[in-house]
Protein backbone atom coordinates (compact mmCIF):
# COMPACT_ATOMS: atom_id res chain seq x y z
CA UNK A 1 0.00 0.00 0.00
CA UNK A 2 1.24 3.49 -0.81
CA UNK A 3 1.44 6.36 1.66
CA UNK A 4 -1.95 8.03 1.79
CA UNK A 5 -2.49 11.62 2.88
CA UNK A 6 -5.86 13.25 3.38
CA UNK A 7 -8.75 13.76 5.78
CA UNK A 8 -10.26 11.41 8.35
CA UNK A 9 -14.04 11.07 8.58
CA UNK A 10 -15.87 9.29 11.41
CA UNK A 11 -19.55 8.35 11.68
CA UNK A 12 -21.72 6.63 14.30
CA UNK A 13 -24.71 4.48 13.43
CA UNK A 14 -27.44 2.35 14.97
CA UNK A 15 -28.48 2.08 18.61
CA UNK A 16 -26.16 4.02 20.94
CA UNK A 17 -24.24 2.51 23.86
CA UNK A 18 -22.61 3.78 27.03
CA UNK A 19 -19.13 3.45 25.48
CA UNK A 20 -19.59 4.25 21.79
CA UNK A 21 -17.85 7.59 22.30
CA UNK A 22 -14.79 5.79 23.67
CA UNK A 23 -14.26 4.35 20.19
CA UNK A 24 -14.77 7.78 18.65
CA UNK A 25 -12.17 9.33 20.94
CA UNK A 26 -9.80 6.41 20.37
CA UNK A 27 -9.80 7.14 16.64
CA UNK A 28 -9.40 10.90 17.12
CA UNK A 29 -6.55 10.72 19.63
CA UNK A 30 -4.64 8.26 17.44
CA UNK A 31 -5.04 10.48 14.37
CA UNK A 32 -3.96 13.74 16.04
CA UNK A 33 -0.53 14.91 14.97
CA UNK A 34 -0.09 12.23 12.29
CA UNK A 35 1.56 13.52 9.09
CA UNK A 36 -0.79 11.53 6.86
CA UNK A 37 -3.84 13.25 8.38
CA UNK A 38 -4.86 16.79 7.40
CA UNK A 39 -8.19 17.12 9.19
CA UNK A 40 -10.29 14.93 11.48
CA UNK A 41 -13.97 15.29 10.68
CA UNK A 42 -17.15 13.88 12.16
CA UNK A 43 -20.29 13.19 10.12
CA UNK A 44 -23.42 14.14 12.01
CA UNK A 45 -26.00 11.33 11.88
CA UNK A 46 -23.71 8.85 10.16
CA UNK A 47 -24.19 8.12 6.46
CA UNK A 48 -27.01 10.68 6.30
CA UNK A 49 -24.49 13.33 7.37
CA UNK A 50 -22.03 12.12 4.75
CA UNK A 51 -24.62 12.54 2.01
CA UNK A 52 -25.55 15.99 3.32
CA UNK A 53 -21.86 16.95 3.77
CA UNK A 54 -22.78 17.81 7.37
CA UNK A 55 -19.39 17.65 9.07
CA UNK A 56 -17.84 19.01 12.25
CA UNK A 57 -14.13 19.51 12.95
CA UNK A 58 -13.12 17.04 15.65
CA UNK A 59 -9.52 18.20 15.45
CA UNK A 60 -10.52 21.42 17.23
CA UNK A 61 -11.70 19.65 20.37
CA UNK A 62 -9.55 19.89 23.48
CA UNK A 63 -8.27 16.79 25.23
CA UNK A 64 -10.44 17.66 28.23
CA UNK A 65 -13.57 17.81 26.08
CA UNK A 66 -12.75 14.54 24.35
CA UNK A 67 -12.21 12.75 27.65
CA UNK A 68 -15.49 14.10 29.02
CA UNK A 69 -17.31 12.99 25.85
CA UNK A 70 -15.70 9.55 26.08
CA UNK A 71 -17.53 8.78 29.36
CA UNK A 72 -20.81 10.26 28.16
CA UNK A 73 -23.37 7.71 26.91
CA UNK A 74 -24.90 7.66 23.41
CA UNK A 75 -23.60 9.02 20.12
CA UNK A 76 -21.79 12.35 20.39
CA UNK A 77 -22.02 12.73 16.60
CA UNK A 78 -25.67 11.62 16.71
CA UNK A 79 -26.72 8.35 15.16
CA UNK A 80 -28.88 7.14 12.28
CA UNK A 81 -30.87 4.12 11.18
CA UNK A 82 -30.51 4.30 7.44
CA UNK A 83 -29.90 1.60 4.87
CA UNK A 84 -28.40 3.52 1.95
CA UNK A 85 -29.03 2.31 -1.58
CA UNK A 86 -26.08 1.52 -3.82
CA UNK A 87 -26.75 4.78 -5.62
CA UNK A 88 -26.56 6.67 -2.33
CA UNK A 89 -23.29 4.90 -1.50
CA UNK A 90 -21.93 6.04 -4.85
CA UNK A 91 -22.98 9.58 -3.93
CA UNK A 92 -21.23 9.17 -0.57
CA UNK A 93 -18.03 8.19 -2.36
CA UNK A 94 -18.33 11.34 -4.47
CA UNK A 95 -18.44 13.28 -1.19
CA UNK A 96 -15.29 11.44 -0.06
CA UNK A 97 -13.53 12.55 -3.23
CA UNK A 98 -14.79 16.13 -2.95
CA UNK A 99 -13.46 16.47 0.62
CA UNK A 100 -10.38 14.29 0.13
CA UNK A 101 -11.59 11.73 2.67
CA UNK A 102 -8.91 9.05 2.69
CA UNK A 103 -9.78 7.42 6.02
CA UNK A 104 -13.38 6.57 6.88
CA UNK A 105 -14.44 4.89 10.12
CA UNK A 106 -18.01 3.80 10.73
CA UNK A 107 -18.85 2.82 14.32
CA UNK A 108 -21.85 0.52 14.65
CA UNK A 109 -23.33 -2.96 14.35
CA UNK A 110 -23.87 -5.43 11.54
CA UNK A 111 -26.05 -3.08 9.46
CA UNK A 112 -23.31 -0.45 9.77
CA UNK A 113 -20.75 -3.01 8.64
CA UNK A 114 -22.93 -3.77 5.63
CA UNK A 115 -22.92 -0.08 4.63
CA UNK A 116 -19.14 0.03 5.04
CA UNK A 117 -18.85 -3.12 2.89
CA UNK A 118 -20.88 -1.57 0.06
CA UNK A 119 -18.88 1.66 0.24
CA UNK A 120 -15.66 -0.31 0.00
CA UNK A 121 -16.86 -2.32 -3.02
CA UNK A 122 -17.66 0.92 -4.84
CA UNK A 123 -14.35 2.47 -3.86
CA UNK A 124 -12.52 -0.53 -5.30
CA UNK A 125 -14.59 -0.40 -8.51
CA UNK A 126 -13.83 3.29 -8.96
CA UNK A 127 -10.18 2.91 -7.95
CA UNK A 128 -10.57 5.52 -5.23
CA UNK A 129 -7.89 4.95 -2.60
CA UNK A 130 -9.55 5.13 0.83
CA UNK A 131 -8.96 3.18 4.04
CA UNK A 132 -12.42 2.10 5.14
CA UNK A 133 -12.97 0.45 8.53
CA UNK A 134 -15.89 -0.69 10.62
CA UNK A 135 -15.51 -0.27 14.39
CA UNK A 136 -17.80 -2.67 16.31
CA UNK A 137 -20.55 -1.47 18.61
CA UNK A 138 -23.74 -3.09 19.88
CA UNK A 139 -25.29 -3.94 23.23
CA UNK A 140 -26.90 -6.96 21.53
CA UNK A 141 -23.46 -8.63 21.30
CA UNK A 142 -24.55 -10.26 18.05
CA UNK A 143 -21.68 -9.40 15.68
CA UNK A 144 -19.92 -12.32 14.06
CA UNK A 145 -16.21 -13.12 14.44
CA UNK A 146 -15.58 -11.02 17.57
CA UNK A 147 -15.59 -12.63 21.03
CA UNK A 148 -17.87 -9.83 22.23
CA UNK A 149 -18.89 -6.31 21.24
CA UNK A 150 -18.08 -2.94 22.80
CA UNK A 151 -21.21 -1.74 24.55
CA UNK A 152 -22.36 -5.19 25.63
CA UNK A 153 -20.38 -5.31 28.88
CA UNK A 154 -21.87 -2.06 30.18
CA UNK A 155 -25.41 -2.98 29.16
CA UNK A 156 -24.96 -6.44 30.69
CA UNK A 157 -23.83 -4.84 33.95
CA UNK A 158 -26.93 -2.64 33.96
CA UNK A 159 -29.25 -5.57 33.25
CA UNK A 160 -27.65 -7.80 35.90
CA UNK A 161 -27.76 -5.02 38.50
CA UNK A 162 -31.38 -4.22 37.67
CA UNK A 163 -32.33 -7.87 38.13
CA UNK A 164 -30.39 -7.99 41.38
CA UNK A 165 -32.47 -5.10 42.69
CA UNK A 166 -35.71 -6.47 41.27
CA UNK A 167 -34.98 -9.79 42.94
CA UNK A 168 -34.81 -8.01 46.29
CA UNK A 169 -38.08 -6.23 45.53
CA UNK A 170 -39.67 -9.54 44.57
CA UNK A 171 -38.47 -11.11 47.86
CA UNK A 172 -39.85 -8.17 49.83
CA UNK A 173 -43.30 -8.30 48.25
CA UNK A 174 -43.60 -11.76 46.66
CA UNK A 175 -45.40 -12.11 43.37
CA UNK A 176 -44.74 -12.74 39.70
CA UNK A 177 -42.56 -10.17 37.98
CA UNK A 178 -41.70 -10.07 34.26
CA UNK A 179 -38.80 -7.96 32.97
CA UNK A 180 -38.38 -7.46 29.21
CA UNK A 181 -34.79 -7.00 28.00
CA UNK A 182 -33.42 -5.85 24.62
CA UNK A 183 -32.41 -8.53 22.15
CA UNK A 184 -33.99 -8.81 18.72
CA UNK A 185 -32.39 -12.00 17.42
CA UNK A 186 -29.90 -12.96 20.13
CA UNK A 187 -30.31 -13.45 23.86
CA UNK A 188 -26.88 -12.35 25.10
CA UNK A 189 -28.15 -9.37 27.06
CA UNK A 190 -31.09 -11.21 28.58
CA UNK A 191 -28.72 -14.02 29.56
CA UNK A 192 -26.64 -11.51 31.55
CA UNK A 193 -29.47 -11.48 34.10
CA UNK A 194 -27.96 -14.79 35.29
CA UNK A 195 -25.33 -12.69 37.11
CA UNK A 196 -28.04 -11.61 39.57
CA UNK A 197 -28.24 -15.08 41.11
CA UNK A 198 -26.14 -14.99 44.27
CA UNK A 199 -28.21 -17.38 46.38
CA UNK A 200 -29.98 -20.61 45.51
CA UNK A 201 -33.44 -19.00 45.56
CA UNK A 202 -32.50 -15.81 43.71
CA UNK A 203 -34.15 -14.76 40.49
CA UNK A 204 -34.41 -14.59 37.66
CA UNK A 205 -36.01 -17.98 38.09
CA UNK A 206 -36.79 -18.20 34.38
CA UNK A 207 -34.85 -16.80 31.39
CA UNK A 208 -36.27 -16.78 27.86
CA UNK A 209 -34.12 -15.95 24.83
CA UNK A 210 -34.77 -15.87 21.05
CA UNK A 211 -32.53 -18.87 20.42
CA UNK A 212 -35.29 -21.13 21.78
CA UNK A 213 -38.88 -21.23 20.49
CA UNK A 214 -41.37 -19.81 22.98
CA UNK A 215 -44.85 -21.08 23.73
CA UNK A 216 -47.46 -19.56 26.01
CA UNK A 217 -48.44 -23.00 27.33
CA UNK A 218 -44.85 -23.85 28.25
CA UNK A 219 -44.34 -20.41 29.76
CA UNK A 220 -47.38 -20.72 32.02
CA UNK A 221 -46.27 -24.17 33.15
CA UNK A 222 -42.79 -22.86 33.97
CA UNK A 223 -44.17 -19.91 35.93
CA UNK A 224 -46.56 -22.09 37.91
CA UNK A 225 -43.74 -24.51 38.77
CA UNK A 226 -41.41 -21.76 40.00
CA UNK A 227 -44.16 -19.98 41.90
CA UNK A 228 -44.98 -23.17 43.78
CA UNK A 229 -41.28 -23.77 44.52
CA UNK A 230 -40.33 -20.28 45.70
CA UNK A 231 -43.61 -18.58 46.50
CA UNK A 232 -42.65 -15.96 43.91
CA UNK A 233 -41.21 -15.83 40.39
CA UNK A 234 -38.91 -13.32 38.67
CA UNK A 235 -38.69 -13.72 34.88
CA UNK A 236 -36.22 -12.40 32.28
CA UNK A 237 -37.67 -12.23 28.75
CA UNK A 238 -35.92 -11.11 25.60
CA UNK A 239 -37.96 -8.70 23.47
CA UNK A 240 -37.27 -10.97 20.49
CA UNK A 241 -38.87 -14.18 21.77
CA UNK A 242 -40.82 -15.95 19.08
CA UNK A 243 -42.86 -19.03 18.35
CA UNK A 244 -42.02 -21.82 15.90
CA UNK A 245 -40.97 -20.46 12.51
CA UNK A 246 -39.69 -17.23 14.02
CA UNK A 247 -43.06 -15.50 14.35
CA UNK A 248 -42.73 -12.76 17.03
CA UNK A 249 -45.00 -13.09 20.04
CA UNK A 250 -46.01 -9.46 19.66
CA UNK A 251 -44.65 -6.42 17.77
CA UNK A 252 -45.60 -2.82 17.09
CA UNK A 253 -45.86 -3.50 13.35
CA UNK A 254 -43.32 -0.75 12.63
CA UNK A 255 -40.08 -1.45 10.75
CA UNK A 256 -36.94 0.57 10.07
CA UNK A 257 -35.07 0.98 6.78
CA UNK A 258 -33.21 -2.28 7.38
CA UNK A 259 -36.48 -4.18 7.78
CA UNK A 260 -36.07 -4.56 11.55
CA UNK A 261 -39.33 -4.58 13.50
CA UNK A 262 -39.64 -2.13 16.37
CA UNK A 263 -39.52 -4.18 19.57
CA UNK A 264 -38.17 -1.69 22.12
CA UNK A 265 -39.74 1.42 23.54
CA UNK A 266 -43.07 -0.26 24.29
CA UNK A 267 -44.41 -2.24 27.22
CA UNK A 268 -46.68 -4.30 24.98
CA UNK A 269 -44.88 -7.63 25.42
CA UNK A 270 -44.72 -7.34 29.20
CA UNK A 271 -48.39 -6.39 29.38
CA UNK A 272 -49.31 -9.25 27.06
CA UNK A 273 -47.44 -11.84 29.13
CA UNK A 274 -48.82 -10.44 32.41
CA UNK A 275 -52.35 -10.76 31.08
CA UNK A 276 -51.65 -14.35 30.00
CA UNK A 277 -50.35 -15.23 33.48
CA UNK A 278 -53.44 -13.79 35.18
CA UNK A 279 -55.70 -15.49 32.67
CA UNK A 280 -53.96 -18.86 32.96
CA UNK A 281 -52.94 -19.03 36.61
CA UNK A 282 -55.49 -16.89 38.43
CA UNK A 283 -56.57 -13.26 38.47
CA UNK A 284 -55.82 -12.98 42.20
CA UNK A 285 -52.07 -13.29 41.63
CA UNK A 286 -49.80 -10.25 42.07
CA UNK A 287 -48.34 -9.90 38.57
CA UNK A 288 -46.23 -6.99 37.36
CA UNK A 289 -44.12 -6.26 34.28
CA UNK A 290 -41.39 -3.79 33.34
CA UNK A 291 -39.65 -3.08 30.04
CA UNK A 292 -36.07 -1.93 30.58
CA UNK A 293 -36.14 -0.14 27.24
CA UNK A 294 -33.49 2.35 26.17
CA UNK A 295 -32.05 2.77 29.68
CA UNK A 296 -30.07 -0.41 29.09
CA UNK A 297 -27.86 1.36 26.57
CA UNK A 298 -27.84 4.91 27.94
CA UNK A 299 -27.76 4.89 31.75
CA UNK A 300 -25.28 7.65 32.59
CA UNK A 301 -22.46 7.01 35.04
CA UNK A 302 -22.90 3.23 35.18
CA UNK A 303 -20.63 1.38 32.82
CA UNK A 304 -18.07 -1.40 32.79
CA UNK A 305 -14.48 -0.17 33.04
CA UNK A 306 -13.41 -3.14 30.93
CA UNK A 307 -15.98 -2.24 28.29
CA UNK A 308 -14.86 1.40 28.19
CA UNK A 309 -11.20 0.44 27.87
CA UNK A 310 -11.87 -2.09 25.10
CA UNK A 311 -14.11 0.29 23.15
CA UNK A 312 -11.35 2.92 23.22
CA UNK A 313 -8.79 0.36 22.08
CA UNK A 314 -10.99 -0.75 19.16
CA UNK A 315 -10.97 2.84 17.91
CA UNK A 316 -7.21 3.12 18.35
CA UNK A 317 -6.66 -0.18 16.57
CA UNK A 318 -8.78 0.89 13.59
CA UNK A 319 -6.80 4.11 13.11
CA UNK A 320 -3.46 2.36 13.63
CA UNK A 321 -4.24 -0.35 11.07
CA UNK A 322 -5.52 2.20 8.56
CA UNK A 323 -2.37 4.29 8.88
CA UNK A 324 -0.12 1.25 8.53
CA UNK A 325 -1.51 0.75 5.02
CA UNK A 326 -1.32 -3.02 5.07
CA UNK A 327 -5.10 -3.32 4.77
CA UNK A 328 -7.48 -1.34 2.56
CA UNK A 329 -10.52 -2.10 4.67
CA UNK A 330 -11.81 -4.30 7.48
CA UNK A 331 -13.71 -4.69 10.73
CA UNK A 332 -11.99 -4.69 14.11
CA UNK A 333 -12.68 -7.69 16.33
CA UNK A 334 -11.61 -8.92 19.77
CA UNK A 335 -10.22 -12.34 20.55
CA UNK A 336 -9.48 -13.93 23.93
CA UNK A 337 -5.83 -14.82 24.05
CA UNK A 338 -5.78 -16.99 27.16
CA UNK A 339 -8.25 -19.60 28.37
CA UNK A 340 -7.38 -19.09 32.05
CA UNK A 341 -6.64 -15.37 32.38
CA UNK A 342 -8.84 -12.78 30.69
CA UNK A 343 -6.75 -11.02 28.08
CA UNK A 344 -7.96 -9.56 24.78
CA UNK A 345 -6.19 -9.16 21.45
CA UNK A 346 -7.39 -6.82 18.70
CA UNK A 347 -7.44 -8.03 15.11
CA UNK A 348 -9.03 -7.27 11.73
CA UNK A 349 -11.38 -9.33 9.58
CA UNK A 350 -12.96 -8.77 6.17
CA UNK A 351 -16.02 -6.51 6.18
CA UNK A 352 -18.10 -9.20 4.49
CA UNK A 353 -17.55 -11.47 7.51
CA UNK A 354 -19.43 -9.06 9.77
CA UNK A 355 -21.85 -7.32 7.41
CA UNK A 356 -25.58 -7.90 7.73
CA UNK A 357 -25.67 -11.33 9.43
CA UNK A 358 -25.99 -11.73 13.20
CA UNK A 359 -24.61 -14.19 15.74
CA UNK A 360 -26.82 -16.18 18.09
CA UNK A 361 -25.82 -17.45 21.50
CA UNK A 362 -23.98 -20.75 21.22
CA UNK A 363 -25.99 -23.83 22.14
CA UNK A 364 -23.71 -24.75 25.05
CA UNK A 365 -24.81 -21.56 26.86
CA UNK A 366 -28.48 -22.59 26.73
CA UNK A 367 -30.13 -24.73 29.40
CA UNK A 368 -33.43 -26.16 28.30
CA UNK A 369 -36.21 -23.84 27.18
CA UNK A 370 -36.15 -21.39 30.07
CA UNK A 371 -32.66 -21.01 31.53
CA UNK A 372 -29.00 -20.25 30.84
CA UNK A 373 -26.14 -22.59 31.72
CA UNK A 374 -23.70 -21.44 34.39
CA UNK A 375 -20.88 -21.79 31.84
CA UNK A 376 -22.09 -18.45 30.54
CA UNK A 377 -20.88 -16.79 33.75
CA UNK A 378 -17.23 -17.52 32.87
CA UNK A 379 -17.81 -15.77 29.55
CA UNK A 380 -19.64 -12.70 30.80
CA UNK A 381 -18.09 -11.90 34.21
CA UNK A 382 -14.86 -10.38 32.86
CA UNK A 383 -16.86 -8.11 30.56
CA UNK A 384 -19.01 -6.46 33.25
CA UNK A 385 -16.32 -6.02 35.92
CA UNK A 386 -17.15 -5.45 39.57
CA UNK A 387 -20.80 -6.00 40.45
CA UNK A 388 -22.77 -4.91 43.52
CA UNK A 389 -23.71 -7.58 46.06
CA UNK A 390 -26.96 -8.26 47.89
CA UNK A 391 -26.57 -9.14 51.58
CA UNK A 392 -29.02 -11.07 53.74
CA UNK A 393 -29.66 -11.10 57.48
CA UNK A 394 -27.95 -14.07 59.09
CA UNK A 395 -31.11 -14.96 61.04
CA UNK A 396 -33.32 -14.54 57.96
CA UNK A 397 -31.42 -16.21 55.08
CA UNK A 398 -34.45 -17.05 52.94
Amino acid sequence: MSFLKGNVLIGQSGGPTCVINQSLVGIVETAIGVDAVDRILGARHGIAGVLAEDFIDLGRESKETLEAVAITPCAALRSVRMKPTREQCEMALDVFQKHNIRYFFYIGGNDTAETAHILNEIAVEKSYDVRLFHVPKTIDNDLRVTDHCPGFGSAAKFVASAFMGDNQDNRSLPGIKIDVVMGRHAGWLTAASLLAREHADDGPHLIYVPEVDFSIEGFLGDVERMYKQHGRCLIAVSEGIHGPGGEPIITSGEVDSHGNMQLSGSGALGDFLSAKVKEGLGKGLRVRADTFGYLQRSFAGYFSETDASEARECGRKAMTVALAGDRQHGSIFMAREDADVYRIGYEVTELRNVAKETRDMEAHFLKGNCDIDEKFLDYVRPLVGKMPTAARLSDFPL
